[in-house]
């Protein structure tokens, strides 16, 4: 195969009405963390959770979440138990604030926390008088976790429960928005994301007073005086105006961006149909709905002859980018010495698996350059 052009995991994919809202914030003047663009796109967002969500836009869905563990009351000392097999921004912000992550392991179903070795985390937390403080669930590769028996266990126990939904906008739990669920829900408009406002985020609120707590952290914490007064440590995390409007315009393409995913991943289920050792993973049933921001395979090895490194690196000498799972968080080293609540399976999901290019703006001669490729190891 020539060398061409690099196919990227998933690249920003512009839907064309972006430049309408940014050159609006320049010809009002708008260049900064306030302006008609931002509150455009909290309320396009909150329109498209419903549930009567509340949302603030932010710098990061990193941002997001430290501003949640705030607003749940983690304080030093805490813990706080949060999925294993996600990215490591799911676990910092608890360390931001002196917290201690319990990681808990996931389930085969849908890849995200299991519940039932949450409910037994949180039993043996507190059997040893540590009380967890909140929960952070992921969806991730925008898989709905299940989130229904995880609610269910939060509230039993009296937890926080904070939805990192970075990964799932768009995804859907019988028919509900994920994000929606918890306390509280994170977004990320990173530019791999299904949208993007070039890097930023979004906090789900459940009321406007939590609403206006975040966006009062997020600007510093300004006391409202003539004179900067602050009572409490405030951060910088506002999203940009010239951001919101990109967002604006993402928001337009949402739902044909989200169906661009779901038919990259018909493809690769089609594809590795007949190829016995390799799994696409998928929705367990029909109340789970993904919007695949990444489709990812299962390679078992002494089925295929072939590892996922094989696989990941005969894609790359053909300029295609793929990359293994999530390293889960008690497989790092900075989080070597935690707990870990551990039934096997992101460990298992780590050694096995690969994400394939995913992209919504994934054309039709990529997609055949990428079934070529995986042709030459798969036969």
């Amino acid at each position: 195969m020539p060398n061409m052009n690099k196919i990227w995991l998933s690249s920003p994919h512009m839907g064309g009405g972006e430049q309408k809202y940014i050159k609006k914030a320049f010809q009002g003047n708008w260049i900064s963390t306030i302006g008609p663009n931002l509150n455009g796109f909290e309320k396009d967002l909150e329109i498209y959770l419903g549930e009567q969500k509340k949302v603030a836009a932010l710098s990061s869905g990193t941002a997001a979440i430290h501003l949640a563990l705030l607003l749940s009351g983690v304080t030093k000392g805490d813990d706080v138990i949060c999925q294993s097999f996600t990215f490591s921004a799911s676990a910092n912000p608890i360390v931001y604030q002196g917290a201690t992550p319990v990681f808990v392991d996931s389930e085969q179903d849908t890849w995200n926390m299991c519940p039932i070795q949450l409910e037994k985390t949180i039993k043996d937390r507190v059997a040893k008088g540590k009380k967890p403080k909140a929960i952070i669930v992921v969806h991730l590769y925008g898989m709905p976790a299940k989130i229904e028996e995880i609610v269910t266990i939060a509230k039993k126990y009296e937890v926080k429960l904070i939805e990192d939904a970075a990964e799932a906008l768009g995804s859907t739990y019988k028919g509900r928005q994920c994000g929606t669920f918890g306390d509280y829900g994170v977004l990320s408009f990173n530019g791999n994301k299904i949208i993007t406002t070039s890097g930023g985020g979004a906090l789900i609120c459940g009321s406007q007073e939590d609403k206006d707590r975040a966006v009062f952290l997020a600007s510093q914490a300004k006391e409202k005086a003539v004179h900067y007064q602050h009572k409490v440590i405030g951060y910088n995390y506002g999203l940009s105006n010239i951001g919101a409007g990109i967002g604006r315009g993402q928001m337009e393409v949402l739902d044909k961006h989200i169906q661009l995913r779901k038919d990259n991943n018909t493809f690769y289920r089609e594809l590795f149909d007949n190829v016995n050792g390799v799994s696409v993973f998928r929705e367990p049933n029909a109340v789970f709905s993904s919007n695949h921001w990444l489709s990812c395979i299962l390679i078992s090895e002494e089925i295929t002859g072939f590892s996922k490194e094989k696989l990941r690196l005969s894609l790359l000498a053909d300029n295609i980018e793929s990359r293994p799972l999530w390293k889960p968080m008690h497989l790092q080293p900075v989080f070597k010495s935690l707990e870990f609540y551990n039934n096997g399976f992101s460990g298992r999901l780590f050694t096995s698996g690969l994400c394939l290019p995913s992209g919504s703006n994934l054309n039709g001669s990529e997609k055949q350059r990428i079934k070529e490729s995986l042709r030459k190891v798969l036969h």
